[in-house]
């Protein structure tokens, strides 16, 4: 038996569906870089699925239903197209209007698990859509409360017992009757999770590598009209001397500067891999249907006139996005500058610069046209080469992230920049940059990022957290933010040229009592800790002076970066001087930055040759503290790199079947959602290992009393209103109230005195023992995702802002580096004779804050506030949580594209 759809209960599915959960839709990579589209069946695939099915070939039907069943019956069709998208579901992937795969999972009954069976279209077995399939299905099937999937398949189909295999469950496997009889759970494991992760990254690099390295280019709207785009473009490429084969797509001649032109891309000959689109915007729908008819593998466009243009170009933006993944294509763009690769089997220049860098070992990402041109103008001015340049101009599909894939395999980009203006898809970004950076510097500009507001025509949802968070994500990606491009390419030239400090200790030596007072200073105020020096010679100092001078400060063993400063000497030559600094920088592996005030011939950096015949530079800053601060950018980067990155935090003891019927509990109760009382957050809390401490609400003195018994003395009593809470000179709180009266005492006057402000709501509660007082926050953010906040409660958190933001899923070390992120960190480890807090118990309250948060985007906040933490543990003292529907998280756990 096949698998589960064949069983008489299938055969019950009546004429009613219900409608197809339009989240399960996603955009796709596949294995060869193409793009499909993944959603639920439905009964109007009924003719779609006869096309599959009868286009298939005779051995992939027997593989799959086990009997040359020629052609399906309406019956069948019936049966796998209608289902109940809970117990019985099933995707398909479709190019276009045709299916080229479909995964299905029926729940065996009354059971826990589910019998999956998949067919894929033999002209797109290879391509990784099984996988796909099964990583999606698995998803799914989780919400419902399967557990476990089944499988049988034919030992002879090696493919799809591969696809089991391969997937990183821990599957059982046993042969019955001639069949191989699979069953793996399908909660994600480590190892699952990183399969995932793998198949997207080789899937996302190997689609930008057929845009950076297409073998044959067909540019639409090539022009005859001189100074027109379509003709400066053609002259670009024409330039660049690309190293493929050229064609121009234009109605009306058979050539252009040479280039043989054709009426349409249709007619054009073989295989497209790049068609460079520059046509107006209305016409763009008609070029990418016709690309789509001619296989072409992907687009980039430079037309304008869309997002960015208001409401109708919007529309237009977004019918471009669906248009191209329909077909399979990728797209970069619209409003791109357009793209560069400077490989030597490549040389490719389809963009509008007019001064291209030379070769080089610099990655570059631009978002905005305008600033693509700064960017590649900035790096030519400094002699810094570039391996590939992009713009994305309005990201609808291609965007840093898909480029960063490519550079992490990439061994001819050593450095990547990135100026980016917006972020659709902060989590993985995340993701992503963390794995780049552990193997070469990520250098970020940021504007509208930083500020959250997205340029026109970028498609991105909006934010509530505070740039802070944005600042925290990039700290835990390893990345280099810095401000403008001007001290990216600082950063860029100490990269490239120089290697990583080993730590922050500085040499500082030159020829001027000022230009060493300045360096001195600047390291200082960077944190930086000067450790030789500043070594001044006289400015009549022979160039065997300055040698012996820096060969001390390389070969000092308590310095680990050098910075050197001249002015010109009055008696040596500049050739002289800058003869030694080459000869001694030349003998040792530590980086050195140096500015050369007047120096003739030094303007780009002071270039060298190591033993080993490496080519290096000693990048010259106009200023000091220039070089300083990429020296600092670059130390703390190599302190990150060479942290241990710790292990994802998996807290014992949570029981998340337990917190996830709650949630859906309370949404069926109140479908838009609504805060949870105190009882309904400690039950909540309680399935993650986290008890909240009982607390009494009380409308009168005996009522206060009573509950301060039931609670055992000492006992506080509080106002609940957060008018009072947070208005400093308002105290709201007795403690330490140890007997009957005392209560009383505390009632009458709290009730006396806020009362009068028409806040007189109390609670009761156990005297916790004296600690530091802490609050915990945890949100679902429209475009981050959960992000969990740690603060010292009290005027750090409500006046200071002093409050540390972390994007999970979290390691020990992000715990950790959250806790110690605030300023009043301090407050923690005993201040002024005080008991130090228990760290372990509050890194571990943390952790399961942060697991609680990842877990269920159902939570909009989890506030814990107050969190005593004292010497002997942690103490949650109040907690207040708000549940509303999930929102669709932009990184889901499984492959999509957004």
């Amino acid at each position: 038996m096949p698998d589960a759809e064949t069983r008489s209960a299938a055969d019950q599915v009546g004429t009613l569906v219900p409608a197809p959960p339009e989240e399960w839709e996603a955009d796709v990579v596949l294995r060869d870089g193409s793009v499909a589209h993944l959603r639920p069946i439905t009964p109007d695939d009924a003719d779609a699925l006869r096309r599959f099915h009868n286009a298939q070939s005779a051995e992939s039907i027997y593989l799959r239903f086990f009997a040359p069943l020629k052609e399906l019956s309406d019956r069948d069709v019936h049966r796998f197209t209608h289902v109940d998208y809970q117990d019985r579901v099933a995707l398909v992937a479709t190019v276009g209007d045709d299916i080229i795969g479909v995964g299905r999972y029926d729940r065996l009954e009354g059971s826990g698990s589910a019998e999956v069976a998949f067919n894929i279209s033999d002209r797109f077995q290879g391509r990784g859509i099984g996988s796909v399939l099964l990583e999606h299905l698995a998803a799914i099937a989780r919400e419902f409360g399967i557990e476990k999937f089944t499988a049988e398949v034919l030992p002879q189909n090696r493919k799809m017992l591969m696809v089991f295999k391969d997937a990183g469950y821990e599957v059982a496997h046993r042969v019955e009757d001639g069949v191989v009889e699979l069953s793996f759970a399908i909660e994600p494991t480590e190892h699952s999770k990183a399969v995932g992760l793998s198949r997207e990254h080789r899937a996302e690099s190997r689609s930008m590598h057929t845009i950076l390295f297409p073998e044959r280019v067909a540019l639409v709207g090539a022009s005859r009209r001189e100074g027109s785009v379509g003709a400066m473009l053609l002259a670009n490429i024409l330039r660049s001397g690309f190293r493929g084969d050229l064609v121009a797509i234009h109605p009306e001649v058979d050539e252009l500067q040479g280039v043989p032109a054709y009426r349409s891309i249709e007619d054009a000959p073989g295989p497209i891999d790049l068609a460079v689109v520059v046509v107006p915007a209305e016409q763009v729908h008609g070029v990418v249907r016709a690309c789509g008819r001619a296989g072409v593998k992907a687009l980039l466009v430079l037309s304008s006139g869309f997002g960015e243009a208001g409401e109708e170009g919007a529309r237009l933006q977004e019918q471009l996005r669906r248009e191209v993944r329909l077909a399979g294509m990728r797209l970069v763009g619209p409003n791109s500058f357009g793209l560069i690769n400077t490989d030597p089997d490549v040389r490719l220049n389809a963009s509008l610069a007019p001064v291209v860098p030379p070769p080089g070992r610099l990655g570059l990402f631009a978002q905005s046209g305008a600033l693509g041109i700064a960017v590649l103008a900035s790096a030519a001015r400094r002699g810094l080469g570039i391996s590939v340049f992009a713009s994305a101009g309005n990201r609808a599909d291609v965007s840093g992230n898909d480029l960063m894939q490519y550079w992490i395999d990439d061994t001819d980009t050593h450095t990547v920049g990135l100026y980016l203006e917006s972020m659709g898809n902060p989590r993985k970004f995340s993701r992503i940059a963390r794995q780049l950076a552990m193997v070469k510097p990520v250098v970020v500009v940021s504007s509208g990022v930083s500020s959250f507001a997205a340029p026109p025509g970028h498609r991105t949802r909006r934010t509530h957290v505070p740039p802070q968070a944005f600042d925290a994500l990039l700290r835990q990606a390893g990345v280099i933010r810095v401000e403008n491009i001007h001290q990216l390419f600082d950063v860029a030239q100490l990269t490239l040229h120089q290697p990583l400090p080993a730590g922050q200790r500085v040499a500082i030596v030159g020829n001027s009592d000022a230009l060493g007072s300045i360096s001195a200073s600047a390291c200082l105020s960077w944190g930086l800790e000067v450790t030789h020096g500043p070594v001044s010679l006289l400015p009549q100092a022979s160039a065997e002076e300055f040698a012996t001078a820096l060969e001390a400060a390389f070969a000092d063993p308590h310095v680990d970066s050098v910075v050197a400063g001249f002015i010109p000497p009055l008696l040596t030559l500049d050739e002289d001087v800058t003869a030694a600094v080459r000869s001694v920088v030349a003998r040792h592996q530590k980086p050195c930055v140096a500015t050369f005030l007047g120096m003739r011939g030094v303007e780009g950096g002071l270039g060298y040759e190591e033993a080993d015949g490496t080519e290096r530079i000693v990048p010259s800053y106009t200023m000091p503290e220039d070089g300083i601060r990429a020296l600092n950018a670059v130390t703390r980067y190599a302190q990150w790199r060479a942290r241990d990155r710790g292990a994802p935090v998996v807290p014992s003891g949570i029981d998340r079947p337990r917190a996830e019927a709650f949630i859906d509990r309370i949404l069926a109760g109140s479908p838009e959602g609504r805060p949870l009382t105190r009882n309904e957050s400690g039950e909540l809390l309680e399935s993650y290992g986290i008890r909240l401490w009982p607390a009494v609400a009380v409308q009168s003195a005996d009522e206060a009393v009573a509950a301060a018994e039931r609670l055992t003395y000492p006992v506080i009593l509080k106002s609940t209103s957060p008018v009072v809470r947070h208005q400093p000179g308002i105290a709201g709180v007795r403690g330490d109230l140890g007997d009957a009266e005392a209560v009383r005492d505390a009632y009458e006057s709290l009730s006396h005195r806020l009362g009068a402000l028409g806040e007189g709501t109390f609670v009761v509660q156990r005297m916790a023992v004296p600690g530091v007082s802490c609050v915990l926050t945890a949100q679902e953010d429209p475009l981050f995702g959960p992000v969990v906040s740690f603060s010292v409660a009290g005027p750090p958190t409500e006046l200071l802002d002093d409050i540390a933001h972390r994007i999970p899923p979290l390691t020990d070390v992000d715990v950790r580096d959250l806790i110690s992120g605030v300023k009043a960190a301090p407050l923690l480890a005993g201040h002024r004779g005080a008991a130090p807090v228990h760290r372990a118990a509050l890194r571990d309250l943390v952790a399961r804050l942060s697991v609680l948060a990842d877990d269920h985007p159902e939570l909009a906040t989890v506030e814990l506030n107050p969190v005593n933490a004292w010497t002997g543990g942690v103490d949650t003292l109040g907690a207040e949580i708000v549940v509303r529907p999930a929102l669709v998280r932009k990184d889901p756990g499984r492959r999509r594209m957004t």
